[in-house]
C-alpha cells in the first residue's frame, strides 16, 4: 500500500513545477494588469500636462537598457560556462547533465546490491530457513515495504516527469 502511494506520490511530485508555474503565470499575469491600468493612469495625467510624448521615449530607453543588459549578462554567463567546459576533459562536459540521474542510479544499484548480498547470505545459511513462514519473513526483510515504496517514488518521478513535460 505504501508503494502505491509512493509511487502516486512520484508522479503528483514530478507535475508539481507545472502547477507551480500555472499559478506563477496567473500571478503574472494579474500583476501585468495592474501595472497597465497604473501606467494607463499615468498616462492619462501626463498627456494632460502635455509631457506624453517625453515619457514615451525615456520608457522606451529604459526598455532598451533593460533588455541589453539581460542579453549581455546570458552572454556572459554562457561564455563562462562554455570556456568552462572547454578546458574540462570531454567525459565531465558530457556528464554535467546527468547529475539526478546519477542518484537515482546509484540509490537503484544500492538497493539490487544490498539485496543480492541478503539474498545469497539467507541461500548460504539453510540453517536459518526452517519453514514457509521464516521464507516469508526473509523475503519481507529483503524486499521490504519500505525499499519498494522508495523506488516506486523514484520509478514515478522519472517516468511521470516525461508525462508532465509532453503535456
Amino acid at each position: 500500500m505504501l508503494s502505491l502511494f509512493s509511487t502516486l506520490g512520484g508522479l503528483l511530485i514530478s507535475g508539481l513545477p507545472k502547477l507551480l508555474e500555472y499559478f506563477q503565470n496567473k500571478a503574472d499575469q494579474k500583476h501585468e494588469l495592474a501595472l497597465a491600468a497604473v501606467q494607463t493612469e499615468r498616462e492619462l495625467a501626463l498627456a494632460a500636462a502635455g509631457f506624453a510624448a517625453q515619457a514615451k521615449v525615456e520608457e522606451i530607453r529604459t526598455e532598451q537598457v533593460a533588455m541589453e543588459t539581460d542579453a549581455r549578462m546570458t552572454e556572459a554567463a554562457l561564455a563562462h560556462d562554455e570556456k568552462v567546459l572547454e578546458k574540462a576533459s570531454k567525459w565531465v562536459a558530457n556528464y554535467v547533465g546527468t547529475v539526478r540521474p546519477t542518484v537515482t542510479y546509484i540509490f537503484v544499484l544500492e538497493l539490487v546490491a544490498i539485496n543480492a548480498f541478503m539474498a545469497v547470505y539467507l541461500w548460504q545459511r539453510p540453517d536459518l530457513i526452517t519453514g514457509i513462514d521464516d521464507v516469508i519473513r526473509y523475503s519481507d526483510l529483503i524486499f521490504s515495504s519500505d525499499e519498494m515504496a522508495m523506488l516506486g517514488g523514484i520509478i514515478g518521478f522519472w517516468f511521470g516527469s516525461r508525462q508532465w513535460s509532453k503535456k
